[in-house]
């Protein structure tokens, strides 16, 4: 897939696509039946296939003291649309410069002189230019006046009949409820970031961790998971079992949230590699202990928990 930085330099062999419009954070499964319909469209009219993304996050430059929200920073959104089969991803810069870009603008400017589209897929929901006045219906009006077509993706609803969103896996990761969260997604929410180095307590205590700070992502409830870790090995990623706490450490006093990821049978060093860590299930709230004693015995006892479950 190609990764583009701006719809003004678009090569030409992309150009008269099928695009897909959106932030896409998380690539939900309500995201992932427009990212197939924008591919199904191209495939059987001979058109490439692709996405315009915005980065940062809208939410981000209009609220940009507010605290991490991302389920799927560029890195990782560009990875999972890659997999979906997309051709190409334009990420556009977003700033209040394009922010500025009146509905009328961003159809003129950026789809019909910059990407060239032959056709625009959008969720139902979905609102661009100045102030996001601009809505599917004005798309579709413009669309038929531009010579280009559009389709509109309905809503992917739940099995309780709530529609699929990222604001609501959002609400289910941070009430603790990843197997909720993972019903939305199709696969576990997962954390990536480099293992950093600790105080090595962990390793102190019987049970290694590798250390992996959040950065943007979203916060996660506190407490402890049972978790899959994977490491990348050349082209392949090895996925292993593991339990993790993600909080502030409270027996030892520490300050900052850390993500601590102890991997079953495993004890190689992983100091500087990326790890992909997958949420599966909660197991408790993060507590201070009286003493190492009561701490190791409660790990030990995460870990057969956390075994069972993903023995599961």
């Amino acid at each position: 897939m190609r990764i583009l930085r701006h719809y003004t330099e678009l090569p030409a062999a992309v150009r008269g696509g099928v695009v897909a419009l959106g932030n896409f954070d998380g690539v939900h499964l309500g995201h992932q039946k427009i990212l197939a319909g924008t591919l199904s469209t191209a495939r059987a009219n001979g058109a490439t296939a692709g996405v315009m993304t915005f980065e940062p996050h809208p939410r981000s430059v209009f609220n940009p003291d507010q605290p991490p929200f991302r389920l799927t920073p560029f890195r990782i959104k560009a990875r999972l649309i890659e997999a979906l089969g997309l051709d190409f991803l334009v990420m556009q810069h977003f700033d209040s410069a394009f922010a500025g870009h009146s509905a009328e603008q961003f159809i003129s400017e950026v789809l019909v002189g910059g990407l060239g589209v032959s056709h625009v897929v959008v969720g139902y929901d979905f609102a661009f230019g100045h102030r996001r006045s601009g809505t599917t219906e004005m798309l579709a009006r413009h669309a038929a006046l531009s010579g280009f077509q559009l389709t509109t993706v309905g809503p992917v609803c739940a099995a309780d009949g709530e529609v699929t969103s990222s604001s609501r896996i959002r609400d289910f990761l941070e009430s603790a409820r990843p197997r909720e969260a993972t019903s939305l997604l199709g696969r576990p929410w997962e954390i990536e970031g480099r293992v950093e180095h600790g105080d090595r307590r962990g390793r102190q205590l019987g049970f290694p961790t590798a250390n992996v700070e959040t950065g943007e992502y979203l916060q996660p409830s506190a407490g402890v998971y049972a978790v899959r870790a994977g490491i990348d090995r050349g082209g392949d990623t090895v996925w292993l079992p593991g339990v993790a706490n993600f909080g502030l450490r409270p027996t030892f006093g520490k300050d900052g949230m850390l993500l601590e990821v102890h991997l079953f049978d495993f004890d190689r060093d992983l100091y500087g590699r990326h790890l992909r860590v997958s949420l599966v299930d909660y197991l408790r709230s993060e507590r201070k202990f009286d003493n190492i004693e009561a701490l190791k015995h409660q790990i030990n006892e995460d870990c057969q928990a956390a075994r069972r479950i993903l023995a599961a």
